[in-house]
């Protein structure tokens, strides 16, 4: 069966699930809210449901089930390579099944059909100044489909409830299948005076994101590509880029609109901008102790970066309790392809001293690196100097998990968000109570 039969096979069957718990259960609670809770972000509130991943603060992000180590053995790569193969992380996305080396082809081939950037797009990034932040080109790009939306398209033509989900699948197909062609545009515009690449209709989507991407001809950069779309593709559904993606879609907005609010999300300093943030402090580092720093140097720079009121950037996580899978595959790709590399050892030399630094100072309640300590390394070292494009990078590979989620949304038929909200006087009457 093709993709979209498989997918179309699990509707029902989940559409029941959940029809019949809400039923049975629907008046459980499965959460409290504490004031601190409310006024805190609503960290840690279970009240959003999310079938994609999910993030247990021990184990780690798992993909329908599956842990990093599994998905890097389990999923279909490219001949000769060893990295897994975006297209086959977005089927076990979609439909909670491992996918074959058939799947993942068809997938690759579908989304080259589909990948062609339309003129009227292309006139509208070439307008735009080469100096304007990636992510807001990037952001831009993606809302300016909007007017190809098949979903918006079908919505006003009067398609029932029932199917919302089809014309949804077609977008996110199209808009997914665009965006590596969408994120070489702007980089090749920014930062190689418009000297662009065109594909190659012999590469999977992430070897040609690298392909058209011209950083380098190294095939391990190819190999890397690969695997960075699929470590940075999902973290559950209370993340910035999802949630904002999830409730966006909520109104029925389709996925141009919603992928492009989760993109403005992404691009705050406390989400995806964090790891060129946690790269220009490296690089302050090295330059500030002289080259690659010895661990005595190293803790009493940590210590006074501490003492002075800042964060040591790249550690720490608002769920893991340990140290993040995803910065571990990143660590064991780099320890194979860059154990020389200068700015790797001090990112090394950071895995060592800054967790008991942290530990004993008392503060952190996870002082264990996230995947932002690690991923600008790499790209730096493979010729990507441009920080500003490093969450590109990562909003192409984060429309994987929030885009397939989406689909299931009009799947379940989830409702309009609308939370309640409530004054600090209301609070205060009710803790005095």
């Amino acid at each position: 069966m093709s993709l979209k039969e498989t997918f179309q096979s699990k509707i029902d069957p989940m559409r029941n699930k959940v029809r019949s718990i809400v039923k049975e259960y629907g008046d459980q609670k499965i959460s409290d809210v504490t004031v601190t809770q409310a006024y805190g972000g609503m960290r840690g509130v279970k009240c959003i449901v999310t079938e994609t991943s999910a993030l247990d603060p021990f184990e780690g992000i798992r993909f329908r089930g599956y842990n990093i180590p599994q998905l890097k053995e389990k999923l279909p790569k490219a001949p000769g390579g060893e990295e897994p193969l975006p297209e086959g992380l977005f089927y076990l996305l979609l439909t909670g099944d491992l996918p074959t080396e058939d799947n993942v082809k068809e997938i690759t081939e579908e989304w080259k059909k589909r990948g062609e950037l339309p003129d009227y797009l292309v006139k509208i990034l070439d307008a735009i100044p080469a100096d304007t932040h990636p992510m807001t080109q990037f952001s831009a790009a993606i809302v300016s489909l909007q007017k190809d939306s098949v979903f918006s398209q079908q919505y006003r033509e009067g398609i029932s409830k029932m199917e919302y989900w089809d014309p949804m699948y077609e977008d996110v197909m199209n808009l997914l299948a665009k965006l590596p062609r969408i994120a070489a545009y702007i980089y090749r515009k920014s930062y190689r005076n418009g000297d662009h690449i065109a594909a190659d209709p012999e590469l999977d989507w992430g070897g040609n994101m690298a392909h058209m991407l011209g950083v380098t001809d190294d095939p391990a950069f190819t190999e890397l590509m690969r695997l960075y779309l699929v470590l940075h593709s999902d973290h559950e559904g209370g993340n910035v880029s999802a949630h904002t993606t999830h409730l966006v879609g909520s109104a029925l907005s389709d996925a141009y609109y919603s992928l492009a609010a989760g993109m403005n999300g992404l691009a705050g300093p406390l989400h995806g901008l964090a790891n060129q943030e946690v790269l220009r402090w490296v690089m302050h580092l090295m330059d500030e102790l002289g080259g690659v720093p010895t661990k005595e140097q190293l803790t009493k720079y940590c210590w006074d970066t501490l003492n002075s009121g800042q964060v040591i950037p790249g550690y720490g996580h608002a769920v893991l309790r340990q140290t993040d899978p995803r910065y571990m595959a990143q660590r064991d790709f780099s320890l194979k392809h860059l154990p020389d590399d200068e700015i790797f050892k001090a990112v090394s030399a950071l895995y060592e001293v800054v967790p008991p630094i942290l530990e004993e100072q008392g503060k952190a309640k996870n002082p264990w690196p996230n995947v932002d300590a690690h991923s600008g390394v790499i790209l730096l070292h493979y010729g990507m100097k441009e920080y500003d494009f490093y969450t590109v990078c990562f909003g192409v590979s984060r429309a994987l998990g929030v885009l397939s989620s989406l689909i299931w949304d009009r799947v379940l038929g989830l409702a309009i968000e609308r939370p309640k909200t409530v004054t600090t006087d209301w609070v205060e009457e009710q803790v005095k109570k």
